[in-house]
C-alpha cells in the first residue's frame, strides 16, 4: 500500500516532523488542527467557539487539497484543555457535520500545543 502526502497552503502548516494529512489505503488521515489563521499564524479568537470554527475550517481545507470533505468523515478525535468546553465546542462542531456523523472521541489533556483550548483530528473516505 502506498501513502500521498496532503499539503494544503489554505491550512497552517505543520509545527513540526509531520504530514498535514496522509491518503492510503482509500482513506485521508488528518494531523490535529488547532486554531491558526492560515494567513497570519496567529490563533483565531479566545472562545472556544471561535477557536472551533477555525480547527474545522483548517481541516476543511487539508480535506479539498486531498479532494475530500468533512461529509465524508468517518471519524473524529477531540482533544480539549477543558471539559467544561464539551457542550460549547459540541455546538459549533455539530454545525460542520450531517447525519450521519462519524464516530468520535473526546478527551480532556493537560496541554495542546500553543496552549490552544481545542485540537481536532479527523479521518475521511478518500
Amino acid at each position: 500500500m502506498s501513502k500521498t502526502k496532503i499539503q494544503a497552503d489554505a491550512a497552517p502548516a505543520a509545527l513540526g516532523p509531520y504530514s498535514q494529512a496522509i491518503a492510503a489505503g482509500g482513506f485521508i488521515y488528518c494531523s490535529g488542527q488547532i486554531p491558526i489563521d492560515p494567513k497570519t499564524g496567529q490563533f483565531v479568537g479566545a472562545s472556544i467557539e471561535a477557536q472551533t470554527h477555525q480547527v474545522l475550517k483548517n481541516l476543511q481545507a487539508v480535506l479539498a487539497a486531498a479532494g475530500s470533505d468533512l461529509g465524508k468523515a468517518v471519524k473524529t478525535t477531540v482533544f480539549l484543555a477543558d471539559m467544561n468546553d464539551f457542550a460549547a465546542m459540541n455546538g459549533v462542531y455539530q454545525t460542520y457535520f450531517a447525519d450521519p456523523a462519524p464516530a468520535r472521541s473526546t478527551v480532556q489533556v493537560a496541554r495542546l500545543p500553543r496552549d490552544a483550548r481545542v485540537e481536532i483530528e479527523v479521518v475521511c473516505l478518500a
